[in-house]
């Protein structure tokens, strides 16, 4: 069997509202998922969602805890009682041939797009990040050209770039055989139709040449809290049955791999101008500051434009250290220093200024940034990044990193263009994430022609999140000021339209600010 396998395999290195009842910006999209191992009816579908896992501790799966065979009889398994109508294997047809997995050969037969496609699955809170997967080998062997296309997808997917990946059809046999001679990689996803005797038979064959350290997920046909129970106690990290979207595959591997030192990342929307002057960074600075004040939840703002940034002045700050001082020696920022880069703007949100100084090239790797972004991100629930608009290796890694993108365009031919081709981009490059969300900002300017909201609409496949009326006093006053438009009037059309835009990004209910008795008192 080995003799016949390619030698071909796929490695990937480098490479989720404020809504309630009628809205008069824009109806919240439901965008529903499946949540990893829950289905919807049954009270036993429920226990598998969340089974009690065996008390002591689980053991690893490989080889130096693996219970030796002898010579391949059935062993008795006193501690797992099998129902004989399921013992049998789910197929009965022969093991196919491991051979290396063409993605180009095979559809697949579950919807990419999380949605327009997870509808079925059950919803997700959107505040919560999905987790980067670090630096694993990871080898899969699937049974389904089907489940092998998924994994494939999932392979591509941003939150994978620094796993390698490997997709192979032939299921359990094949990953057998393939390690009897060859070291494990870090993670193995095995697929297998069977559910009985069988199954674990195999199963203590595959952990007799697995390394003590390699995890194992399985993918399976039965949705069976007692045989869920049994491969947890045997070893098994995780186990996952059809349905599946590539978002629950990456879910399920990031979650085995959280850093326990620091397991929590907060979500980061990046912001980014369609062309210069669109207010890209205006945008981000008030939705920021509504995330902050009217959802009572921390943020982190990133003025990622070193050179011209303007958070500083918006917030009326002047920070001795910066955003450029954390990039020039980004291996010394720990916790302690990033907490005295940081600038308290309110009891909520957190500034990261840019330098606003001409005298350097700031010129950096994307990994700089990478790692500088990735320490902030974890300070806080949200993490808004406002991007220059330029073109470079940094900014398009950042833009298409980010959990969630917002694109600023004012409603003349040139954001059009401009918008159509960022949204091209990251639709192709993100496919198991939402499209970016739209802002249409000085709309109405007196004696301009302008290109029609309907018609930005049909060109990018998506309705505006946002249209901001053109209020030149309003918006120069704040600048000027060194405010926020919600701090200098509450009620205009503007305050609201940020706030409303800060909850489709993090999809929780906004408030208003409180007013204190002595801003009550002096009418502030």
């Amino acid at each position: 069997m080995a003799g016949n396998r390619m030698a071909e395999s796929y490695a990937y290195e480098d490479e989720d509202d404020f809504l309630g009842g009628d809205d008069e910006f824009v109806d919240a999209e439901d965008i529903e998922r499946r949540i990893l191992g829950e289905l919807d009816s049954s009270p036993a579908e429920d226990d598998f969602a969340e089974p009690a896992r065996p008390s002591g501790g689980q053991r690893p799966f490989g080889a130096a805890q693996a219970p030796k065979t002898g010579g391949r009889e059935a062993e008795r398994y006193d501690d797992f009682e099998f129902d004989d109508t399921r013992a049998e294997p789910v197929r009965e047809e022969p093991a196919r041939p491991s051979r290396a997995f063409d993605a180009s050969e095979y559809e697949m037969d579950v919807p990419l797009s999380p949605v327009a496609g997870d509808a079925a699955y059950g919803e997700i809170d959107a505040s919560i990040s999905d987790q980067p997967v670090p630096r694993i080998a990871i080898h899969a062997f699937c049974e389904r050209p089907e489940t092998g296309a998924l994994m494939h997808h999932a392979a591509g997917d941003r939150r994978m770039q620094k796993a390698h990946v490997e997709v192979e059809l032939g299921g359990l046999p094949a990953a057998i055989e393939r390690f009897h001679d060859a070291s494990t990689p870090n993670l193995l996803i095995v697929e297998s139709g069977m559910r009985g005797q069988g199954l674990f038979d195999q199963l203590e064959e595959l952990a007799s040449v697995c390394d003590p350290d390699t995890k194992v997920i399985i993918i399976g046909a039965a949705n069976d809290i007692a045989l869920y129970r049994e491969l947890m106690k045997r070893g098994v990290s995780e186990y996952l049955v059809p349905p599946m979207t590539p978002l629950h595959v990456i879910r399920a591997i990031s979650s085995l791999y959280l850093d326990p030192e620091a397991p929590f990342a907060g979500k980061s929307v990046a912001f980014i101008g369609a062309k210069g002057g669109v207010g890209a960074s205006t945008v981000a600075h008030n939705t920021a500051w509504c995330v902050s004040e009217g959802l009572d939840s921390d943020c982190v703002l990133v003025d990622l434009d070193l050179s011209f940034g303007t958070a500083g002045l918006d917030f009326n700050q002047d920070p001795a250290q910066t955003l450029g001082d954390a990039l020039l020696e980004p291996d010394r920022l720990d916790d302690a220093l990033l907490d005295r880069l940081l600038v308290r703007c309110t009891d909520k949100l957190s500034l990261f200024s840019a330098p606003a100084t001409l005298d350097k090239d700031w010129d950096f790797t994307p990994d700089v940034y990478d790692m500088v972004l990735d320490k902030v991100r974890r300070q806080a629930p949200f993490m808004a990044l406002d991007l220059p608009h330029t073109w470079s290796p940094w900014v398009r890694h950042t833009l298409l990193g980010a959990d969630q993108v917002v694109v600023t365009v004012t409603p003349d031919l040139a954001s059009l263009r401009n918008a159509k081709n960022l949204f091209d981009l990251v639709a192709a490059a993100r496919p198991n994430d939402e499209l970016p969300k739209v802002v249409v900002n000085m709309a109405g300017v007196p004696k301009r022609p302008e290109i029609p909201i309907k018609d930005f609409a049909e060109a990018l496949g998506t309705p505006p999140a946002l249209v901001l009326p053109f209020e030149p006093q309003l918006f120069g006053k704040a600048a000027n000021n060194g405010q926020m438009i919600a701090e200098v009037d509450p009620k205009s059309k503007a305050a609201e339209g940020f706030a409303h835009l800060a909850s489709l990004i993090s999809g929780r209910v906004s408030t208003p600010p409180r007013k204190s008795m002595i801003s009550k008192l002096f009418g502030r």
